[in-house]
């Protein structure tokens, strides 16, 4: 008989709880999606802090209403081995003076918790060596309570390979944790990543994306890469400014991006455009 999977609930609960008062950790073996959940929760009347954790997600969601597949023993893992993947939502009331830039700021948390050489591509896709490792999902609504007046309940949902999974209908295989860290389980992943999180959004809620924009540009995937956007602007991405805005050389001047998907292009495609 399998091993139930041990979290470490507890020692994660004793370092963000100061940090987040009444805040607690649910770990489900299986359940639609955790953004889902927790925004289902919300409309319920419940907006406590909360970090639910899934080891089998059935309905994830990514960016653009893409899919996010989650795995339960995942490729290669086995016996107490744990999660594949690591899928987790993390639910609490902000009230930052300015929204913009808040996926980029989480994405650079997961990149400095985890390895020196993850990349981070605009607007939130965690990358090592050209490929997808980790995404994230953003989705706020207003708590309904008098009381958090200017605040709103945001759900940061995370996807992260511990394993390679299976690159079915995908152009590049996605990465795994276990190639930059050997051994890594989806617990030991979790404790390093949480409390950092929250101390990124904390910090974020009282500041703004502007103490993380030279550490992000830092890890920029797509600086100085030429790229496509879906509105079909090209030219050579710049970083982000204060705002966590993609900047974008293109022919008609430097370009502010806050909403498109980017796609990276051969440099050699645009340069005479842009020269």
């Amino acid at each position: 008989m399998k091993t139930p999977y041990r979290w470490p609930a507890e020692a994660l609960w004793q370092a963000i709880e100061p940090r987040l008062p009444g805040f607690s950790i649910e770990v489900l073996p299986e359940i639609d999606s955790t953004n889902a959940e927790l925004m289902r929760r919300l409309r319920s009347g419940r907006a406590d802090p909360v970090l639910l954790v899934a080891e089998h997600q059935s309905a994830g969601r990514g960016r653009m209403a893409r899919v996010w597949h989650s795995s339960g023993a995942g490729a290669g893992s086995v016996g107490n081995a744990g999660p594949g993947s690591l899928t987790f939502s993390l639910g609490l009331s902000m009230a930052p003076k300015d929204w913009s830039g808040l996926s980029l700021a989480v994405g650079l948390s997961l990149a400095q918790s985890l390895h020196p050489d993850i990349r981070l591509k605009w607007p939130n896709d965690v990358w090592w060596q050209g490929r997808k490792l980790a995404g994230i999902l953003i989705e706020t609504a207003n708590s309904g309570s008098p009381s958090s007046a200017g605040s709103r309940y945001v759900v940061i949902g995370v996807g992260l390979n511990i394993q390679c999974p299976t690159a079915l209908g995908l152009s590049t295989a996605p990465a795994g944790l276990v190639e930059l860290l050997p051994g890594t389980s989806a617990g030991q992943a979790l404790q390093r990543l949480m409390a950092p999180l929250v101390e990124t959004l904390l910090t974020f809620e009282q500041h703004g994306f502007a103490p993380f924009q030279a550490a992000f540009n830092a890890r920029d995937a797509l600086a100085q890469q030429a790229v496509t956007l879906s509105d079909g602007m090209q030219g050579i991405a710049q970083g982000v400014d204060l705002g966590g805005a993609l900047q974008v050389q293109t022919a008609q001047g430097l370009q502010r991006v806050t909403s498109a998907e980017v796609s990276v292009r051969p440099a050699a495609a645009f340069a005479g455009r842009l020269e």
